[in-house]
């Protein structure tokens, strides 16, 4: 009696549609022997038929909800019999559903769950064949997502698995080949498409065999010329694809998406009445679909006609919009109350659940204490390395201070030793040449025209020495600027490190830069910043010059660090622990560090911290 309500329901709706399948019959036939008269045991019977007729709703296309019904309750059944094969046979048929639903979410979700149970089976046919479908549908949930790259890894993936399957049909893997290119074409990337669509349409048999596809791969290598302005074959190829498919089916989907094309290809050339042709051709045959397509023809007639029809199609646009909208709403909801419903079949689980429920009890107990033990090991190593990580701070502090100190001694030193030099130079030397240069001018009383003249430039000569005196002495007792010790520090340091490296630099500086003012703590980190920034240049970035510069503007002090190297992707690479410890110190002086590299140009570090 544990399934006669469900089947009740079942047989009243779906009976007929099994009239001439004979395989179905048979599995219908054993349920209502099994199950409705209460006589089954066999759990992987109804499962699997369950999942067959998932199968039937879906290759006949009929309705979506009651294939999603049975894969979900073939699904819990597969749970209860720990089938895991099964579970992900019938969660990739869910996720498949669901992607076509819109529903990415859920998709992606089963989809990696039906991954991970078959990554635990021994690697067959069957299961491989398996996994390369679902990442197979990863890659298109991506795409749709807009996460090209993304989707370009799990299509590889499937690709790479499919063709790893000795004996597996061709089709399959042409279906991946077209899946990657078209992602490629969403990139922009045409020459990689047209290179993907050109290996498929290389079966001369493809045409034969499967008329549809050819028809679909023919449309989008035609598409991929147009947007890439190759337009030599165009528009040929397209009528030669909508001449396949109308001939296999000229109201299917691939009829659809090739007269939107030709539409947007006369009216790219402004040929109104070809265009107009073509996307109402697109837009009759989308009405019987009621989907994106048919959004997509709105659209495209809202650009290709003009005044009021072009703003009656924008009208419908919006209105198909909302109303898809809310659909795609109800049919996830609906999703989402046929799990609820289908999750009974668990409640039968409930007494097994019951006597392993000690035996989980304790083993949650032991992995939450090893967890903790785990964390209490953990903390104390972060503590052990934070603590030596503060103590290496506090020893740079103090060695940079002794530096600082040491060259303040120096530069006093230095201005009392020049303040020395001067006194003894305005008192004692000049004294003396004044005296001499006034017991010149007193012997100048001679008549002779030429010892007057000879006295005459003798003294203009101890004038000019006097006055070469006085400005050395005065410039001897001016100060240094302020603050040019942490620069003659900095400039030390790019010199040593540079000759050491190998590379040559520019160092400037800005005068108006107070480094008096700033806390030792700003100068050590930055200091430290210069020196790990150069570290990184010589490992990395293969430069043969790097530019350093100070600038203060509008109270923000800017320091940058540019060179000539080879450079990287900031977006892509792992950052090293040198770029952390540059960012550790920048937030600790409440900096912004910005990092712009280019490939074979160089990289620029800019860090900027307020004054005020």
């Amino acid at each position: 009696m544990k399934y006669f309500f469900v089947y009740i329901i079942f047989f009243a709706s779906v009976n007929y549609s099994f009239s001439q399948e004979g395989k179905h019959i048979s599995r219908i036939d054993s349920i209502k022997l099994y199950v409705l008269n209460g006589k089954s045991n066999d759990s992987l019977l109804i499962a699997d038929t369950h999942y067959e007729i998932g199968e039937h709703y879906r290759s006949k296309a009929l309705l979506t909800d009651s294939a999603y019904y049975h894969y979900e309750k073939a699904e819990k059944i597969y749970k209860s019999l720990r089938n895991k094969f099964g579970i992900a046979s019938a969660l990739y048929r869910i996720a498949s559903i669901q992607r076509n639903e819109k529903d990415y979410l859920g998709s992606e979700v089963n989809s990696f769950e039906a991954i991970s149970l078959l990554d635990e089976l021994d690697e067959t046919y069957n299961v491989n064949e398996k996994k390369s479908f679902l990442y197979n549908n990863l890659g298109i949930v991506f795409n749709e997502l807009e996460q090209f790259d993304k989707s370009l890894e799990y299509h590889n993936y499937s690709l790479e698995i499919k063709r790893s399957l000795k004996g597996i049909d061709k089709s399959k893997i042409d279906n991946s080949l077209n899946n990657i290119a078209f992602v490629y074409k969403n990139l922009k990337q045409y020459d990689i498409a047209i290179d993907y669509y050109d290996e498929i349409l290389l079966n001369k048999n493809l045409i034969k065999e499967r008329p549809d596809f050819y028809a679909l791969v023919l449309d989008n290598y035609a598409h991929t010329l147009y947007l890439s302005n190759k337009l030599e074959r165009l528009p040929e190829l397209y009528f030669d694809a909508l001449k396949i498919t109308d001939s296999v089916n000229p109201k299917g989907y691939n009829s659809i998406i090739i007269n939107q094309h030709l539409a947007e290809y006369y009216n790219n050339f402004n040929d109104k009445v070809s265009a107009k042709y073509y996307a109402y051709k697109a837009k009759n045959i989308a009405k019987e679909y009621h989907n994106d397509d048919l959004l997509k023809s709105l659209q495209l007639l809202s650009k290709i006609e003009e005044g009021n029809v072009a703003v009656k199609h924008l009208k419908e646009y919006v209105k198909l919009s909302d109303s898809l909208y809310k659909s795609e709403r109800l049919i996830r909801n609906k999703s989402a109350r046929i799990r609820f419903e289908t999750d009974k079949i668990e409640q039968e689980n409930v007494r097994i659940a019951r006597e392993r429920m000690w035996l989980f009890i304790i083993s949650v107990t032991l992995i939450i204490t090893s967890f903790l033990v785990y964390l209490v090991i953990t903390q104390r190593n972060k503590n052990k390395e934070l603590k030596f990580i503060q103590q290496q701070q506090e020893t740079n502090e103090e060695i940079y201070n002794l530096m600082l100190s040491q060259q303040d001694n120096i530069e006093e030193a230095r201005t009392l030793e020049k303040k020395r030099i001067s006194e003894e130079l305005h008192d004692g030397v000049l004294g003396r040449l004044f005296g001499t240069r006034l017991s010149l001018d007193s012997l100048n009383m001679g008549t002779n025209a030429e010892a007057i003249n000879t006295r005459s430039q003798y003294i203009s000569e101890l004038k000019t020495i006097e006055d070469d005196i006085r400005k050395v002495s005065h410039e001897l007792n001016t100060d240094f600027v302020s603050g040019s010790g942490f620069v003659d520090i900095i400039k030390t340091l790019v010199e040593t490190q540079t000759k050491a490296y190998g590379f040559d630099y520019e160092l400037k500086t800005n005068d108006d830069i107070n480094w008096e003012e700033a806390s030792n703590k700003t100068k050590i980190h930055i200091y430290r910043i210069i020196q790990e920034s150069l570290q990184n240049i010589y490992k990395h970035a293969n430069a043969t010059l790097v530019k350093i510069s100070f600038q203060v503007k509008n109270n923000v002090f800017c320091l940058k660090i540019n060179d000539n190297g080879s450079g990287f992707d900031v977006n892509k690479a792992k950052r090293g622990i040198g770029l952390k410890n540059i960012n550790s110190r920048v937030e600790e002086i409440k900096g912004d560090l910005s990092i712009n590299s280019e490939l074979n140009k160089g990289t620029t570090i800019t860090i900027k911290v307020r004054t005020d």
